[in-house]
């Protein structure tokens, strides 16, 4: 299925209704200073309070209700090759469902990371040296166990689940014009431009410009691999976006925009020695495509913009009280 509809995400809305935690929206002025650029509310979407500290955890309830109903969540439970925000959303569904949750992960994986996940309940497994080798354990574990395969992105109900973030924020502020989110390999932006595009709001996808997967889908026509490096490549960093975001931004009102690691950095300890919110460079790099000069979106006088600041599992030793210059 290349195709993501907004019944998609209203049945996602419906499935995780009161099983996920409702966003939390603040007002700020970051995006419009220190050189005004004309917006006329810049809301930040807090969604990084969310259940394992990203918006995965909406995917991941969803897939596994939605599997539920449907009978098709075997006695096995579900498994994942991921040792970031997808294996920690998946190993917490897991645990809300009643099943088990299998996650693999490379040998070389933080020690805090398998503990974080064990602490879900987890059963964790390391394979390898690299995610590719964690990859195809998980596959021969699928294969012989009879467990259910998990994404971290790439299928409709993660995307659906996902959108159901936007279904939120656009109820809370129904005249919004324009919504900022990060793209990795697309699963955000897929169900929130597939619920914007429904409700006629503009989707600005911002990615690093050395994590350009949507960027270049857009240009060519048709997914293609990217080359990955940068400082949000941790959670940004995904070599080709799935063809539900590609779909995605051919039927909505999309503006890609890109922004250089510097921009990511700088407005990641802008929110932190202004805000106090400690966010992933990934969660920054929406952020930074307001306040990035240049090449940066440029809103139209008097719009009203949302930001979503997705994940927070970052390192906080990382953040600093003055902004970078």
């Amino acid at each position: 299925m290349n195709r993501l509809t907004y019944d998609d995400v209203k049945q996602a809305a419906d499935r995780v209704a009161g099983r996920v935690r409702p966003v939390a929206l603040a007002p700020t002025e970051l995006g419009t200073t220190p050189a005004p650029r004309g917006a006329g509310q810049v809301w930040l979407a807090l969604e990084f309070l969310q259940h394992t500290g990203s918006f995965k955890a909406r995917g991941a309830q969803n897939f596994l209700l939605a599997h539920r109903a449907a009978g098709t969540l075997p006695d096995a439970g579900v498994t994942i090759a991921s040792g970031g925000n997808a294996g920690l959303a998946c190993a917490w569904a897991a645990r809300q469902q009643g099943v088990p949750a299998t996650v693999f992960l490379p040998a070389t994986a933080p020690p805090v990371k398998v503990d974080r996940l064990r602490s879900y309940g987890a059963d964790v497994r390391l394979a390898g040296a690299r995610y590719a080798e964690a990859l195809a354990a998980c596959e021969e574990f699928t294969a012989r166990s009879g467990a259910l395969a998990s994404h971290a992105y790439d299928h409709p109900l993660i995307a659906a689940g996902a959108g159901t973030l936007f279904e939120e924020i656009h109820r809370r502020l129904p005249d919004l014009d324009t919504v900022v989110v990060a793209v990795g390999g697309g699963g955000l932006f897929a169900g929130v431009a597939t619920a914007a595009g429904h409700h006629g709001v503009r989707v600005v996808a911002a990615e690093p410009v050395n994590c350009r997967a949507l960027h270049a889908a857009i240009e060519a026509g048709a997914v293609v691999d990217v080359p990955v490096d940068s400082v949000a490549a941790d959670s940004l960093g995904a070599s080709r976006v799935t063809p539900l975001a590609l779909h995605a931004a051919r039927r909505a009102d999309v503006r890609p925009v890109l922004v250089p690691d510097p921009e990511i950095s700088r407005a990641r300890d802008t929110l932190w020695a202004t805000h106090r919110i400690p966010v992933e460079h990934g969660a920054a790099t929406a952020l930074a495509a307001l306040t990035t000069p240049g090449t940066g979106y440029r809103p139209a006088p008097g719009e009203q913009i949302c930001v979503v600041l997705c994940g927070a599992n970052t390192d906080p030793r990382t953040l600093t009280d003055a902004p970078a210059h």
